[in-house]
């Protein structure tokens, strides 16, 4: 019996289909997150777990196997060197999808491919905005000194205009 051995077509040339997915694949580990259909991103997830599992083992067959299906040398570099090492004690299950919801032209379902162990950069800034509060606790009490000197201004300025009315 030949079950689960098909794929989705994605509607596309075998060559177009070929290319997209290598280029998604190089752009989830060259940022380790991406936003896509939810149809790619299931058929791309395939190809990427298989290349990360042989990525797990650096040795000169493994490079070039993976090196047939992602040409940029840094992104290789990077799977072999960086990615690969930390899902060392995992058995699979790299890539995590998550559903952001409908997309505005077509509703197609979009959804962020991501691998598990991505850290995300805005929870580094949001305990730098944290320590920001402080500082910005005395810039309204800076605020109201400028609004009271506008407004000593402005009836300095009206002061002038009447003398000279009155001249």
């Amino acid at each position: 019996m030949n079950h689960k051995n098909g794929f989705n077509p994605l509607s596309r040339t075998t060559a177009h289909r070929r290319a997209m997915s290598r280029n998604m694949v190089t752009s989830l580990f060259r940022y380790e997150r991406i936003t896509t259909t939810k149809a790619k991103a299931l058929e791309v997830r395939r190809s990427a777990e298989k290349l990360i599992t042989r990525a797990k083992v650096d040795s000169v067959h493994n490079r070039r196997e993976v090196a047939k299906y992602i040409q940029d040398e840094k992104i290789l570099d990077k799977l072999f060197k960086d990615i690969a090492p930390r899902m060392q004690e995992r058995n699979g299950g790299y890539t995590r999808v998550l559903k952001l919801g409908y997309r505005q032209g077509d509703a197609a379902d979009v959804v962020i491919l991501e691998l598990v162990d991505y850290k995300l950069e805005k929870a580094d800034e949001e305990t730098k905005k944290e320590k920001k509060p402080a500082k910005k606790v005395e810039k309204p009490a800076k605020a109201a000194d400028d609004t009271k000197k506008k407004a000593t201004t402005k009836a300095k300025k009206t002061e002038t205009k009447k003398e000279e009315a009155k001249a």
